[in-house]
């Protein structure tokens, strides 16, 4: 990778319409530095922010974010109050939905978020609807396993409930029970940090994906470092089984 290609995006023909990130290293970032860890996840959710930002600015359509996982939950407890803390805050600034014309939805099981954050995601999706330049995915509460299990549970109840052929079931009716319902599948997935797996990101939606992992962790993910996974990503050749 020449470094001075960083500098700029590849042209928009070679550009993912769907980048995943799973967004990881904010506690090392935090320890390198001698800070408690909800110091690397306020500087995290800061390049977020700025990721999405830039994201729409060079054509992005959408962009999915690991942000609290089903496995997060085991984190000690205050550190888990400040994720949520930060979580609660960005739902419920309205006036950034309208300012940088973001849709946002969240992915993931809501049933063991407050009710105050489920009522405030409710409010920011709606406030966020008729935004389309970039759609933002941010998953709470995620696993992909889940998502999975999610989806089976709702075919077999329809199936149950007579409403649902399980004969006729194929891969685009699961599809459209999964969180990303009628969301193209991430082109590109990028991991920082160094670590190299998927960590329940995702499977489905996966599988023709292609995966850049980066040494640099979240909190000190720029633009920079975007454009050099973008390059990557468009010198690639995405067979998807074929020759």
């Amino acid at each position: 990778m020449q470094n001075d290609r960083a500098s700029a995006p590849p042209s928009a023909e070679y550009l993912p319409c769907h980048i995943g990130i799973i967004m990881d290293g904010n506690g090392r970032w935090a320890k390198a530095r001698g800070l408690a860890r909800e110091f690397g996840h306020r500087r995290g959710s800061e390049v977020f922010m700025d990721i999405a930002r830039y994201c729409k600015q060079i054509g992005i359509k959408y962009l999915t974010v690991y942000a609290f996982s089903t496995e997060n939950w085991k984190r000690p407890p205050h550190e888990v109050a400040v994720i949520m803390q930060m979580l609660q805050h960005y739902l419920d600034d309205s006036e950034r939905y309208k300012r940088e014309r973001i849709r946002l939805r969240i992915i993931g099981d809501r049933s063991r978020l407050s009710e105050q954050m489920r009522k405030s995601i409710e409010k920011a999706e709606q406030a966020s609807a008729g935004f389309d330049a970039l759609t933002v995915n941010l998953a709470v509460n995620y696993g992909g396993r889940e998502e999975l299990l999610h989806a089976a549970k709702a075919l077999a109840q329809r199936c149950q409930e007579g409403t649902e052929d399980a004969f006729q079931i194929d891969f685009d009716r699961l599809e459209s029970f999964l969180y990303t319902a009628g969301q193209p599948d991430p082109d590109l997935i990028i991991r920082p940090s160094g670590e190299k797996r998927l960590s329940n990101f995702m499977m489905w939606q996966s599988a023709y994906a292609e995966f850049v992992f980066m040494d640099v962790l979240w909190p000190d993910f720029t633009p920079r470092h975007l454009n050099e996974a973008l390059w990557e990503y468009a010198e690639r050749d995405r067979r998807f089984g074929g020759i």
